[in-house]
């Protein structure tokens, strides 16, 4: 029986590929699956857990190693020293034949100023901005993985290049954009809200309508801005005048406001006023529901 084991477990071993042209002895000790031809996930041979670390980082299989294989980690340190001396001889890992695939894991890393490192990482920046994801998705290791997948030869950037200097990009890229759409426009209608955040934090939404010089119906939202004070009527006014001013925005241009039927925004001002249809409609079912 105990040699079954043995041979099991030897089997076991056996279907973990070494590292390619790993020159780290500590690799001995770690292995790949044969089908991860891109060599990512990494596993301990002797427990099959899975080990995060970057590609060409060893201190966190040294940490495997030390914390769950401690005579494992006293047998690697023993070879070390017997390596040190100059009759020692360290016998490197078994190398294989890459694959196609492979070939693209040792490859030199884009530049930054090249043509296609400036395409993916715009790409991740619209992906940030358009679907509301966190900064620090680019940190993760499913998405590392995906992208290191997707293109080996791509490194993905910090949190803070994105956070500081390719969003902030992004956003004056759009603003341009959208200034030179509401500089043709003669006339606009907006439409405002005050609403909390899932934290109760208060915020006032404000989005311009117009038609281009097209015929075609364009809506825009200028800003979602944090708004902490008295939702008065009059603080209100002032906060929708302070936005369509940073936006060139007069209100002789503005033809009629859209709100909800609020007592604070039905003060607003001299504008002219829609009240909201869908908000309307959700009143008079709850007043319907309440009265039956």
């Amino acid at each position: 029986m105990a040699e079954a084991g043995e041979q099991s477990s030897e089997n076991a071993e056996e279907t973990l590929v070494t590292k390619i042209n790993s020159t780290s002895a500590i690799s001995q000790y770690f292995g790949f699956k044969p089908e991860d031809d891109l060599q990512i996930q990494v596993l301990c041979r002797t427990c099959r857990a899975i080990v995060a670390t970057s590609r060409g980082n060893t201190t966190n299989l040294h940490h495997h190693l030390l914390h769950h294989h401690n005579e494992l980690h006293e047998q690697f340190k023993a070879s070390q020293s017997r390596a040190q001396t100059p009759s020692s001889k360290f016998t490197r890992p078994s190398l294989r034949q890459q694959s196609i695939a492979q070939s693209f894991v040792s490859a030199t890393p884009y530049e930054k100023s090249s043509k296609r490192h400036i395409e993916i990482t715009k790409a991740i920046t619209h992906f940030l901005a358009k679907d509301m994801m966190p900064i620090n998705t680019v940190t993760r290791f499913g998405f590392l993985s995906l992208v290191h997948i997707l293109d080996r030869r791509y490194e993905v950037p910090s949190r803070n290049y994105f956070s500081d200097v390719a969003i902030p990009n992004l956003y004056e890229k759009c603003r341009t954009t959208v200034e030179s759409e509401l500089g043709q426009v003669e006339y606009f209608a907006c439409t405002t809200d005050l609403w909390s955040s899932r934290t109760t934090e208060p915020y006032i939404s404000l989005t311009v309508h117009f038609l281009d010089w097209e015929f075609q119906l364009k809506a825009r939202c200028l800003q979602t801005q944090y708004f902490p004070g008295e939702h008065t009527g009059e603080n209100i006014a002032y906060g929708l005048r302070e936005a369509l001013t940073s936006w060139h925005l007069g209100e002789e241009q503005l033809t009629c406001v859209t709100t909800d039927n609020g007592a604070n925004i039905v003060k607003l001002n001299h504008w002219v006023r829609l009240q909201c249809f869908g908000h309307r409609l959700h009143l008079a079912i709850g007043k319907s529901i309440c009265c039956t």
